[in-house]
């Protein structure tokens, strides 16, 4: 596939946006529009009143309540899927078979069987998908890839991660809803980590955990923990707890002539340990946090560079997170939020 062969001759990306909610007000929208050679034509919200507010706050020219109106609007070239993750793969094939490429929010879908069905589905239109899993592109984190690569932290002998949130700090609605979200908060932020993680060291492989819901009163899950290796070998774990009266979120990556410790959604400098003592590295994020990435998948688009999340290595994230969640949904490869809510993992909460 030759992402540049759809938009030959052309210098400008011209994008709509599925789903114009909060995400999109300042971590994602305003970049398709500060983004060089891309333009936001159109916006989509099935409350029109609120598409027509967004559209004119965000100097957007047209709006729509009904997404297959933006899909086919000739002056759409590419489409970017803002909404919860239960309908990515129903816009994502539409937008393909539109003939359009996609740019699809994280996590990618609801289970690594829905994202099959989404690379297959462009790959078969010969089009580029690309999903939003924009700490590859965010200069702190490029910064500690470049560390591990060039052997600055000697060879890295382990990693670990930890994030912790308070239950009353998590905002109710579709997070909690697996017709919607496809599992529990660990979809939406842990994907996150688990992305970042296969673009630091690699494609995780060899995974095992477990999940559990302890404390909370919906029905997934709010604990999971997971160990992995890397391609390269590298042991590694992470812990996510959702009902902690604690908040953690801190990465550690260990070498044999170093480390660095960070966190995955704060902006807080890197803490450095080498031969030379400690240090710090302050690379705060961009105002627009998907700008970098929204950029790279525009510069692919014009055959100016490539994006580093695809399809392909979204698929990964989930197929991780399905690996760990599935004896509590007691399998993720079938529509697994349709049947009962007696998951193996919640039955054995429930029984408690």
């Amino acid at each position: 596939m030759n992402p540049s062969a759809h938009f030959a001759g052309r210098d400008v990306v011209r994008w709509g946006i599925i789903g114009c909610g909060d995400v999109t007000e300042v971590k994602s929208g305003p970049g398709f529009q500060a983004a060089d050679g891309s333009m936001l034509v159109a916006v989509m919200r099935r409350n029109g009143r609120l598409a027509a507010d967004y559209a004119r706050r965000h100097c957007v020219p047209r709006w729509y309540d009904d997404a297959d109106r933006l899909i086919s609007d000739p002056q759409v070239d590419a489409v970017y899927i803002a909404t919860p993750p239960g309908t990515h793969c129903e816009y994502a094939l539409r937008v393909a078979a539109a003939e359009k490429p996609a740019y699809i929010e994280k996590p990618m879908a609801r289970s690594s069987s829905e994202c099959d069905r989404m690379v297959q589905g462009f790959a078969a239109a010969k089009l580029p998908l690309y999903v939003a899993y924009y700490r590859r592109r965010l200069p702190r984190f490029l910064d500690v890839a470049d560390r591990i690569r060039d052997g600055s932290l000697g060879t890295i002998t382990g990693v670990d991660y930890r994030l912790g949130m308070p239950r009353h700090r998590l905002v109710a609605g579709w997070r909690f809803d697996s017709a919607l979200s496809g599992g529990g908060i660990f979809l939406d932020m842990g994907s996150h980590a688990l992305d970042l993680l296969d673009f630091l060291l690699g494609p995780l492989r060899e995974i095992s955990g477990c999940a559990s819901n302890l404390a909370s009163a919906c029905d997934v899950e709010d604990t999971v923990a997971l160990c992995f290796r890397s391609a390269a070998g590298i042991p590694g774990c992470v812990i996510c707890d959702f009902a902690s009266a604690v908040a953690v979120d801190e990465l550690c990556i260990r070498g044999t002539e170093g480390s660095a410790t960070l966190s995955v959604f704060g902006s807080e400098p890197v803490r450095l340990q080498t031969p030379s003592g400690p240090s710090t590295l302050d690379l705060p994020n961009p105002p627009t946090v998907q700008q970098p990435l929204i950029q790279s998948v525009v510069d692919d688009l014009l055959g100016k560079g490539v994006c580093p999340s695809t399809g392909q290595s979204a698929r990964r994230c989930s197929q991780v997170m399905d690996a760990v969640l599935s004896s509590y949904y007691g399998g993720r490869d079938d529509p697994f939020w349709t049947r009962p809510k007696t998951w193996p993992g919640r039955r054995e909460f429930a029984a408690q």
